[in-house]
């Protein structure tokens, strides 16, 4: 079946889609599972970081002490993901980094790994603006603090993180300040 939508782009406002055809009310356009995604600091404690569903009790990790699974089902579906992830939070505990933080380190680890190249998505990360050339000197200030958080919190877990993100990522990626930007 054809797409009922395609991609433009709007001059000055950047990329979008846009209806091809007829669409009724609640019929399904397009799904697709994210590239990353965390759990938010604040909800952390009550929510399973694989699922999302919401627990009274979770499962604690027991090497980082963040990430909270509703069982070890879940805890074991999230190990992929959360792995490296584990590795990061560890070295900076008792420390939490910010969401954007661990979110930006997620982004990297999955387009680091080699399953999560299918290409299928509506535009690739490469594709995304980062509008840094337009942000003010302040707000280009709060993003440089950040990356320099994420460069700390990467440390830990990859010593050649620098080398694998040289050579796997697109080239307006490879820059913590250009990432986080996006």
């Amino acid at each position: 079946m054809a797409p009922k939508f395609e991609r433009f782009v709007s001059p000055g406002k950047g990329n979008g889609l846009r209806a091809t055809a007829r669409i009724r009310r609640g019929e399904l356009v397009a799904s697709a599972e994210p590239l990353a995604c965390c759990v938010s600091n604040k909800v952390s404690r009550d929510v399973c970081h694989h699922c999302f569903a919401r627990r009274e009790t979770l499962l604690r990790c027991s090497q980082c002490k963040l990430a909270r699974y509703c069982n070890v089902t879940c805890q074991k579906l999230a190990w992929s993901g959360h792995r490296r992830e584990c590795k990061c939070l560890r070295s900076l505990l008792p420390r939490i980094p910010t969401d954007s933080v661990r979110l930006t380190a997620r982004l990297i680890f999955a387009l680091l790994s080699p399953s999560k190249g299918s290409g299928d998505e509506l535009y690739s990360l490469e594709e995304h603006e980062s509008h840094l050339s337009s942000m003010s000197e302040q707000k280009k200030q709060g993003l440089s603090q950040l990356a320099s958080m994420l460069e700390l919190y990467l440390q830990q877990e990859a010593p050649n993180l620098a080398q694998e993100m040289t050579s796997a990522l697109p080239p307006s990626c490879r820059e913590a300040l250009s990432l986080i930007a996006k």
